[in-house]
């Protein structure tokens, strides 16, 4: 989530559990909202294995997303943000497939958020 703010410092606010603070480096709210989109990711991978289409677990996900202001530019900052902390945590196991199946699972979840956005 660090490299969301350093791509779009913009974006801060849109963190509730982040207008307010000054520092955000190492902010628990911040590791436990980067673990969950990490988490997400990870299961969107599995339900695109297992049926084809990822079915959000939170049906709120879009009404959170349209409340924080949440518009498509911000998906793109979001998968390349984790595309490259995957791939700084992969190191020498980084490869272009890797990153593929990271980039179609990321697709994936955010696509169904923005069906639940509409």
């Amino acid at each position: 989530q660090n490299t969301i703010l350093k791509k779009a410092p913009a974006t801060k606010g849109m963190f509730s559990f982040l207008k307010d603070s000054a520092e955000v480096v190492d902010s628990p709210k911040l590791q436990a909202h980067t673990e969950k989109v990490f988490g997400m990711v990870y299961d969107s991978a599995i339900q695109l294995r297992a049926s084809g289409e990822v079915v959000l677990g939170d049906a709120t996900l879009g009404v959170i997303h349209i409340q924080n202001g949440v518009v498509n530019p911000h998906f793109v900052v979001v998968k390349e943000a984790l595309l490259e902390t995957i791939k700084e945590a992969s190191g020498e196991k980084w490869s272009k497939e890797l990153s593929t199946a990271w980039e179609v699972a990321y697709e994936g979840l955010a696509s169904a958020i923005k069906k639940a956005m509409n």
